[in-house]
């Protein structure tokens, strides 16, 4: 039994599936491994995402410390830029490797080959 931050996990995947689980989680993060976005670049790169889930997942990683949020306010409008913060980087290659796997299952004519 693995604690953190108050909640119970049965094991160290369920733990980390508490950070990244879900159906945004891991593709935010994907799109943040190689540079700094905006709100709308991120929202551009997942058109089927909702504002309000777009903006409760990206508080959801910042609250645990995955990403950092960095607000503008010298001039307007409002800018607001993500990027991952250390610890975030840490899930880089889980992250890759999730995507890598991704690829090969769809294999080369579109079909699963699990």
């Amino acid at each position: 039994m693995y604690k953190l931050n108050g909640k119970e996990y049965p094991c160290c995947a369920s733990l980390t599936m508490g950070f990244i689980g879900g159906k945004w989680k891991t593709v935010i993060l994907f799109h943040l491994r190689e540079k700094t976005l905006r709100y709308n670049e991120l929202r551009k790169q997942m058109p089927s995402v909702t504002e309000r889930t777009l903006s409760l997942q990206l508080k959801t990683l910042e609250e645990d410390g995955l990403i950092f949020r960095k607000v503008y306010t010298s001039k307007p409008p409002l800018k607001v830029e993500y990027s991952l913060t250390d610890f975030g980087k840490t899930l880089i290659p889980v992250v890759q490797s999730i995507a890598d796997w991704g690829v090969y299952a769809v294999g080369e004519k579109g079909k699963v080959l699990v």
